[in-house]
């Protein structure tokens, strides 16, 4: 892995998930051609994607090289941001009179940061899949039990439904196990080795 504190490994892209409470960087080298950084400007506008009342945005600004747009967020500053999806929007500025056009927008997942976090960080289809399994062996908490799903509490299903809930919720959990691995350059899974 290359080291991500020097500005030639940044990303060439904005990514997808970004950790609450850590350092966030990032380059833009396709804009300078159109856009030169002396004559222009980048900036960000990130738009919380749920519901509920606060604000829920915040601006980042890019520095300029001769060859890029560089986005460096400190850990600092992003511990104050809230963990959810947001929509963001990058803008270029014209240096001369300040006129703004809108380049580039896409969808990014602020996550909670693990080293600073005792919450329950598994996956909806994680918990689901547990109470579900708790369930079925008897041994489920009074949470596990009144998980309702469809309007239903896992305490009023039958036995096969139960079964047929727990294999839903684990398929959808082995398709982001399977994910993840491939995140991570290994292998997801499906193909099985045979020795011979």
């Amino acid at each position: 892995m290359a080291n991500l504190f020097d500005r030639e490994n940044y990303p060439q892209q904005e990514p997808e998930t970004l950790v609450v409470g850590d350092r966030w960087v990032w380059k833009r080298p396709d804009l300078v051609t159109d856009y030169p950084t002396d004559q222009y400007a980048l900036t960000y506008e990130f738009h919380c994607d749920s519901g509920g009342g606060g604000s829920h945005k915040f601006t980042i600004t890019a520095t300029e090289t001769t060859d890029a747009y560089i986005v460096e967020v400190d850990s600092s500053t992003t511990a104050n941001y809230n963990a959810h999806q947001y929509k963001w929007y990058a803008y270029i500025t014209r240096s001369s009179d300040s006129e703004r056009v809108a380049v580039d927008s896409g969808i990014s997942t602020l996550v909670v940061n693990y080293a600073d976090s005792n919450a329950d960080l598994r996956t909806h289809a994680k918990k689901v899949l547990d109470a579900v399994q708790a369930v079925i062996e008897n041994r489920a908490t009074i949470d596990q039990s009144s998980f309702s799903i469809a309007g239903r509490s896992l305490s009023r299903m039958s036995v096969d439904e139960l079964f047929t809930v727990r294999d839903r919720y684990r398929a959808e959990y082995n398709e982001e196990i399977k994910k993840a691995r491939i995140r991570n350059k290994k292998p997801s899974g499906n193909l099985i080795g045979v020795r011979f």
